[in-house]
């Protein structure tokens, strides 16, 4: 295949890198025709380091180098283009202006696609005479190395564009997912449910971005917490990002912006880039402050109290593994006096079973149930607490059995939940929310969130892990406790909690019934 590239940025250069090496033919082009050479340049150092690495052989990428044609003019006849490929900057007068100039040129055949990451295809696709011919191909940075693309088809896309672009993906190695032209398509969108979670839980003060992020990171399993992904982000381009989704979605709750951003992003707070965000970053910064130091009694007396018969599996386990670190754990119907009470909750406030079921609100804790990635668990205080006694039940929950490494730690506001499973319980939703709409597949949900994302596990098969009926209790438990529509359990889980099916399970649909598909 002949493909032009028409843009020698960043993205560019990188889909003339991924394409070449997979044996295509590639044009690349740009208004600045020094960056046509320094894109050329680019691409044969990072071949070279692939030899280097023992990731190529020679031969394969000299050739693959011979197959990159610097093209001198844009808008120069190609009789033999079967793509275009437009990685241009983030406007849709300027994509609809390069894919016009390209219409007048290049034959009916050539194929259009833009790798818009937030504009509408339907509308870039609007501004040409045969809109059919315009489709998304939407690549992620680094190109070579982020193996998913998003196949995205316009309203009035032929039929037969997004398979053709599906196999050109994949016959270069990447995976394809074909996603709905709606807002943020489908890994962006996908991504909101964690960063947005955060930020809720932040202006309600549950805990310090550092925490959030350590809890991400060793109760979820996550490779970077939330906060540090939008300092490697920038926190201007993923609260635009936030806004422009709520807003393409009509303001759905699920996806409600944090109203922390805009002066954050005004005061030019933005991350890595500008040296300071959620974090200090330079020779100067020294990191996230470290967790205090262990203080309390890890001797004192812990009950671990069941607020209901669904939680006393995961009361037992925490009994039996504390009780195995050699913690004094009490195994009455009642604390004794002087016991601290550990209570694991889910989706509701500890300050909930302390009014229920009468338990002393001074030694009361909230202890989060999920198995926990690392070694890290979580202490959630309600403000009638005596603080004394919370750096007891800390210590406790620190030990550790056989004299092994000590749990560390984290201590957070009282809140529906606690913070590791509203994280993800957000991030289920989202992504239930997106199988439910029909923007994509739940196989490509889960692929593109653990590639695109890097998540330990699609969000959907996560879900599962947890299991339908157990989430759907979550999400019920979190929208009764706090009444935040943001919460509301989706049609998509409470079906297949009803029904015993895996949210990963796309069901049956009318069409099938009916044999159109």
């Amino acid at each position: 295949m002949r493909i032009r590239i028409v843009g020698a940025g960043a993205m560019g250069r990188g889909i003339a890198q991924w394409a070449a090496a997979a044996g295509h033919t590639v044009e690349l082009c740009d208004v600045r025709a020094e960056a046509v050479a320094d894109a050329v340049a680019f691409v044969r150092s990072m071949l070279e380091r692939a030899v280097a690495k023992g990731r190529m052989s020679a031969a394969d990428a000299e050739a693959a180098v011979e197959r990159l044609v610097a093209l001198d003019d844009p808008w120069a006849a190609g009789p033999d283009v079967d793509l275009v490929i437009e990685a241009v900057r983030e406007d849709l007068a300027t994509k609809a202006e390069v894919f016009g100039r390209l219409e007048q040129v290049l034959p009916a055949s050539a194929v259009f696609a833009t790798n818009t990451s937030s504009l509408s295809v339907t509308r870039i696709a609007a501004e040409l005479k045969d809109p059919t011919r315009l489709a998304g191909l939407h690549f992620f940075n680094p190109v070579p190395l982020m193996r998913i693309v998003e196949v995205v088809p316009g309203a009035a896309t032929r039929s037969g564009i997004p398979p053709l672009l599906t196999s050109l993906v994949e016959g270069c190695g990447h995976r394809a997912v074909t996603v709905a032209d709606t807002p943020g398509f489908l890994v962006n969108h996908a991504g909101r449910g964690l960063v947005t979670e955060a930020l809720a839980l932040l202006e309600e003060g549950v805990a310090e971005p550092a925490d959030l992020d350590r809890i991400a990171r060793d109760v979820l399993g996550l490779r970077m917490g939330p906060f540090e992904l939008m300092d490697l982000t920038g926190l201007d381009v993923t609260a635009a990002v936030i806004d422009s989704i709520w807003e393409g979605f009509r303001h759905e709750d699920r996806l409600r912006p944090s109203f922390l951003t805009p002066n954050r992003v005004a005061a030019g707070l933005h991350g890595r880039k500008t040296g300071h965000g959620w974090y200090a970053y330079g020779p100067e910064a020294t990191g996230p402050a470290p967790e205090p130091a262990v203080a309390g009694n890890a001797d004192r007396p812990v009950h671990v109290f069941a607020p209901d018969p669904a939680r006393e599996a995961a009361a037992a386990a925490l009994r039996e593994a504390l009780a195995a670190a050699g913690a004094a754990v009490e195994h009455g119907e009642r604390p004794s006096d002087d016991a601290v009470v550990l209570v694991p909750v889910w989706g509701t406030a500890v300050a909930s079973a302390v009014a229920a079921l009468g338990l002393p609100a001074a030694r009361t804790f909230g202890v989060d149930p999920l198995p926990a990635a690392g070694r890290r668990r979580v202490l959630a205080v309600t403000p009638a607490a005596d603080a004394a006694a919370g750096r007891d039940a800390r210590a406790v929950l620190a030990r550790a059995a056989d004299g092994g490494e000590p749990f560390a730690v984290s201590v957070v506001r009282d809140t529906a939940g606690s913070v590791a499973q509203r994280l993800l319980a957000s991030i289920v939703s989202v992504a239930a929310s997106i199988a439910e709409r029909a923007l994509a597949a739940p196989a490509d949900i889960d692929v593109a969130v653990t590639t695109g994302l890097g998540y330990p596990v699609g969000p959907l098969a996560w879900g599962d892990r947890i299991g339908a009926a157990r989430m759907l209790e979550l999400h019920r438990a979190l929208h009764a406790t706090t009444g935040d529509p943001r919460h509301r359990p989706t049609r998509w889980v409470t079906e297949r909690a009803e029904l015993g099916l895996a949210l990963t399970d796309p069901g049956t649909s009318p069409a099938d019934v009916l044999g159109a598909r």
